[in-house]
């Protein structure tokens, strides 16, 4: 018995016996899952998390400072020029949200899913696929949330910006991490073996340099410019880089919608493979 009078085994067998909301798919209680990923954060993987701040930090000194002493000022949003480390720590933002969401959403469910078995575990009892989807999920807008918040500040003790529209930046980079962990959990669940999870740092390398991250894109042709606007980090990009200076135009609701779709699909496609893998 507990101390409320009830017993455990009865407490238990009432929780399993509540209605789920989509019976096989989603019962409601993602927040276990969420609760084990924080434990396990807590205690080992603290470092990593630490990390990944540290990285665009660097690159902004580096970058923005060092390069940027010999750039001199650069065309941001609507031609209005802007010193470089003011052009290239959106865009840092941006990145880093995106590592961060991807990180979490591949590699981390890459060896949960096919080498601890953990999800198997997870669906044998009343949780469903999309409980673990929003769960994982959610341990991705975690840490892109402490990313932003952190990196925000730096920005701002820099003096790199000021006033309040750049605080807009945080739940940008909330949706752009949400789009990555639901887009990228759902393409890791094809992946089975590490040579194909190679395959990740093959799409971001490329994507990081060319999007306009550290220089416009209109220095290439025509062509491939229109190539690198179909890439999400693009768009996440110019949604950062408008917000820094405060420039609020039409073209931020498309690169909004963007990722709108992005989270949509992913979420879609994540839950229907892990239902097709797990509850066959």
């Amino acid at each position: 018995m507990t101390g409320t009078g009830k017993n455990p085994t009865d407490v238990v067998l009432a929780r399993l016996a509540r209605p789920r909301p989509l019976p096989g798919v989603y019962s409601g209680n993602a927040r276990a899952v969420l609760e084990r990923g924080l434990t396990v954060v807590f205690k080992q993987n603290w470092f990593m998390v630490l990390s990944g701040f540290v990285e665009p930090v660097l690159y902004l000194f580096a970058m923005g400072y060092g390069v940027g002493s010999m750039v001199g000022g650069v065309s941001g949003p609507g031609g209005r020029e802007i010193p470089y480390a003011a052009y290239i720590a959106p865009a840092l933002l941006a990145t880093a949200a995106m590592n961060g969401a991807v990180f979490d959403s591949t590699w981390n469910v890459f060896f949960k899913l096919r080498f601890s078995r953990l999800y198997q575990a997870m669906v044998t009892t009343s949780l469903g696929p999309f409980d673990v989807a929003i769960g994982e999920i959610t341990m991705a807008l975690l840490r892109g949330f402490l990313y932003a918040s952190g990196f925000m500040a730096v920005l701002y003790l820099s003096g790199i910006v000021s006033g309040a529209a750049p605080l807009f930046m945080v739940p940008a980079a909330l949706l752009v991490a949400f789009g990555f962990a639901s887009f990228g959990m759902g393409i890791t669940s094809f992946l089975t073996t590490f040579q194909q999870m190679d395959l990740v740092n093959f799409v971001l390398l490329p994507m990081f340099l060319l999007s306009g991250t550290l220089y416009p894109i209109d220095v290439y042709p025509p062509a491939l410019q229109w190539a690198v606007m179909a890439l999400p980090l693009w768009h996440a990009v110019e949604l950062m880089r408008h917000l820094s200076i405060g420039m609020f135009t039409p073209e931020l609701l498309g690169h909004a919608a963007y990722y709108v779709a992005m989270v949509v699909v992913g979420l879609a496609l994540t839950t229907w493979r892990l239902r097709r893998l797990f509850l066959r």
